[in-house]
């Protein structure tokens, strides 16, 4: 045979191997998934709950006007620190101060006449006794006159005479038991006026008091809506009454947030928690959980469920209180915040990036663990509808590299941080588990094979 046929036979034999090797790489790599990995490592994980509100101090009252009239000075102004039992307004009391008086006087009067109606008790008091006296001394005679009369030892003028005697002594007697018994009513009449009169100067003296103000204790004067000169009424029934001021005592200093409802659960009293303050930005203030609230807030309206008369499926929050460990002196009530409380903390602990966990179903995970042409045991002839339903069920779990495969394996979880989670079991230290990306973790069946490129930029894919 001539060369160059030789030639010609061999090129035509390495094309024909050439378009055979690349038809087997192409064909292999049309069924490999590019993905990106993380290792399975120890570390450091905290669960933070993050909530917005107000700064607010722990003690605050609202001074509402006690009584209708108008102001006559306020002795304070916004901003200013008061002393407990300091002064801080006054209403014009010209009409209660003068009832005030009225009263003093009436009281005056009903005590003098007390006095005058035990001086009369005592009067009579002495007049009965003088009048017992009499009584005994006339009664003895008549009895010793009856028994002379009997013996003819007296006339009988004089036997008349003494009897009419004691007759007379036992009418006063009685005349003076009815006048100490008038006198005591007296007395007891007199001692109710005066029981009255301390009754009303009591009422008005407390309605002159509510006409002054003065503060509960030191503290700030957070708000003063009103003006000297400006008239205030007082709350009734479901009307509001004027509010003359607020005085916040500023020692204690909290930050009020609303968490949501799915993330309650998980604060407790005496966590820790990062407060950072929109007015003071690059500063981060410390504190604890010092209240939960108890009752739902409905986020859209902010009133509380037990306040509503039929239920609602709006999204719900609940009130915390942090209190601040290092609160600035320089600190306002109303700057809005943001605390981030730690709700568990581990150390050292194994985790995976979060958005490795996905789910698949037990079809799915016996499909990887029995592939085509695997020898396995024959299903029975008869499905049991239990293991059916199972069979739909889904687990959590995240897909290793093993063998340049990607193999679920269903791991169970612990605390959540910012970005990892921690995994309880199914993984170890090491273990290359897939991150993304997101499209892929979606769509990518156990058992596939899967080449890592970790250097592509991880974007995550959102849903069509």
């Amino acid at each position: 045979m001539k060369a160059w046929k030789k030639a010609l036979i061999g090129v035509g034999a390495l094309v024909a191997v050439a378009s055979m090797i690349g038809f087997t790489v192409r064909q292999s790599s049309k069924n490999v998934v590019t993905v990106q990995t993380g290792k399975v490592q120890r570390q450091d994980l905290a669960t933070v709950v993050s909530a917005s509100g107000e700064i607010k101090p722990k003690t605050y009252v609202n001074i509402g006007a006690n009584a209708y009239g108008k102001i006559t000075h306020l002795y304070v102004k916004e901003g200013d620190q008061v002393k407990k039992g300091q002064l801080l307004a006054q209403i014009d009391n010209v009409q209660s101060a003068a009832d005030m008086t009225a009263n003093q006087a009436a009281l005056q009067a009903a005590e003098t006449d007390s006095i005058a109606a035990d001086a009369a008790l005592k009067t009579a008091q002495a007049d009965m006794l003088r009048a017992q006296a009499d009584y005994d001394r006339n009664k003895q005679d008549w009895e010793r006159a009856q028994n002379l009369f009997k013996d003819g030892l007296i006339a009988q003028s004089d036997f008349d005479s003494r009897k009419n005697a004691w007759a007379t002594a036992d009418a006063g007697l009685s005349q003076a038991q009815a006048r100490v018994a008038q006198a005591k009513a007296q007395q007891d009449s007199s001692t109710k006026h005066v029981s009255q009169a301390k009754a009303n100067l009591t009422r008005v003296t407390d309605v002159l008091q509510k006409t002054t103000y003065a503060a509960p204790y030191d503290g700030v004067v957070t708000n003063l809506p009103v003006r000297e000169g400006e008239s205030v009424v007082v709350g009734i029934q479901n009307a509001l009454g004027s509010t003359l001021m607020t005085i916040a005592d500023m020692s204690v200093i909290t930050a009020e947030v609303k968490v949501d409802e799915t993330d309650i659960v998980n604060v407790h009293l005496g966590q820790p928690a990062e407060v950072t303050i929109d007015a003071m930005p690059n500063k981060t203030f410390h504190g604890n959980v010092s209240e939960i609230g108890n009752n739902a807030i409905v986020r859209s309206s902010g009133v509380s469920t037990s306040q509503q008369a039929t239920a609602s499926e709006e999204a719900k929050d609940f009130k915390v209180v942090v209190t601040l460990n290092d609160a600035p002196k320089d600190l306002r009530p109303g700057l809005s915040t943001t605390a981030k409380i730690t709700t568990a903390k581990k150390t050292n602990v194994l985790s995976v990036a979060i958005q490795a966990l996905t789910l698949r179903t037990k079809d799915q995970i016996d499909a990887q663990n029995n592939p085509p042409g695997s020898v396995h045991a024959a299903s029975p002839s008869t499905p049991d509808p239990a293991s059916k339903s199972k069979k739909g069920e889904e687990l959590q779990g995240v897909f290793v590299i093993r063998s340049k495969k990607a193999t679920f394996v269903p791991v169970t979880t612990g605390i959540t941080g910012t970005t990892d989670i921690e995994v309880l079991g199914g993984v170890k230290e090491g273990d290359e588990v897939i991150t993304g990306s997101y499209k892929v973790l979606r769509t990518l069946r156990p058992g596939s094979s899967v080449k890592i490129d970790n250097s592509a930029p991880k974007k995550v894919d959102e849903e069509s």
